[in-house]
């Protein structure tokens, strides 16, 4: 497959130069594909919320999505850059439509059937299934900050490097899950926090990271734990959202590792939440979006609506860097 990348993926590229040419290839795969290809911009459909959140509660709003192949068609049609998704949806299509759209095999999962519920992210998939399957890339979970974190990181380091070797890029969702973390405020999207979290990411060599979008700051001070410094709040941050965000693009080695931010729960204003969290990830040099449920928990063209809504931000020459 012959991939004619532009300047500015070629650019980006050039900052994974510890990446074999294989891994190289599968980051411009995703990079070249879609509505946005040759951009350096993403917009991934994520769907594993049926493992994740359950599949009635995921699916019930609109039940052709049980059928994996309506979620790859949402993400073909709504001109994802890939879609992510479980080893059984994207396995039971993946003859069909590997070669059609890049492929992101999520391998861990926590699944809430255990009663009384827990929070931990174990294996449901390997590595070579994906490479098997034909995917471009694997990704991940690790809750940052909570009981099992030790054990996640140590499994998801190890399968990324495995991922690299046979030449796959690898995506992480680098979440922050602890009770503890819930004072005044929730701390779980607090910038300093999950900015943390972002640099423990790429440590492991994630070559995108998936980060919800920040909502405070100040989350080290309040819960009076680890270290931080006064600089973060006073020179690093304001309380402007897009400043916010760009903290995490700092953490993630200066942006030169992505930063896509996720696209959250469906809701009554989804659009207009979708093109608002689009513009402070562009503004603050992020490199895309991750949208899931706003999209598949609606009638396909109105999905493709959205995506292609998030789409036109970073087409737009309007909304730059700020």
């Amino acid at each position: 497959m012959e991939i004619r990348a532009t300047e500015r993926v070629k650019q980006i590229l050039s900052w994974y130069s510890s990446e074999n040419p294989g891994t190289l290839t599968s980051i411009a795969r995703l990079l070249m594909h879609g509505r946005l290809g040759g951009t350096g911009k993403l917009v991934i459909l994520p769907v594993d919320q049926g493992i994740e959140h359950s599949g009635g509660a995921s699916f019930a709003p609109n039940p052709a999505y049980f059928d994996p192949e309506n979620i790859v068609k949402l993400a073909i049609e709504g001109g994802c850059n890939a879609v992510a998704s479980t080893l059984g949806v994207l396995g039971i299509v993946a003859r069909k439509y590997a070669h059609k759209i890049p492929f992101i095999l999520k391998l861990n999962h926590n699944e809430l059937l255990t009663y009384p519920n827990k929070f931990d992210q174990i294996m449901f998939a390997g590595v070579e299934q994906a490479y098997d399957m034909g995917a471009a890339a694997v990704g991940a979970t690790i809750y940052f900050g909570s009981d099992e974190s030790s054990r996640q990181i140590v499994e998801v380091s190890e399968a990324f490097q495995l991922a690299h070797e046979l030449g796959m890029a690898t995506v992480l969702w680098c979440y922050l899950r602890n009770p503890e973390f819930k004072k005044d405020k929730d701390y779980h999207t607090s910038a300093d926090l999950t900015g943390q979290a972002n640099h423990l990411g790429v440590t492991i060599q994630a070559d995108i990271i998936k980060q919800k979008l920040p909502t405070n700051n100040g989350g080290f001070e309040a819960l009076k734990f680890g270290k931080t410094h006064k600089k973060v709040y006073t020179d690093l941050t304001t309380d402007n959202p897009i400043d916010l965000t760009r903290y995490q693009v700092i953490n993630n080695y200066m942006g030169r590792i992505g930063l896509i931010n996720s696209g959250g729960a469906s809701g009554e204003n989804d659009f207009a939440e979708a093109a608002k969290t689009a513009i402070i990830n562009k503004r603050a040099g992020g490199m895309g979006l991750i949208s899931g449920r706003k999209a598949f928990q609606r009638p396909m063209k109105d999905g493709v609506q959205l995506l292609n809504l998030i789409q036109d931000v970073y087409l737009s020459k309007d909304v730059t860097v700020a």
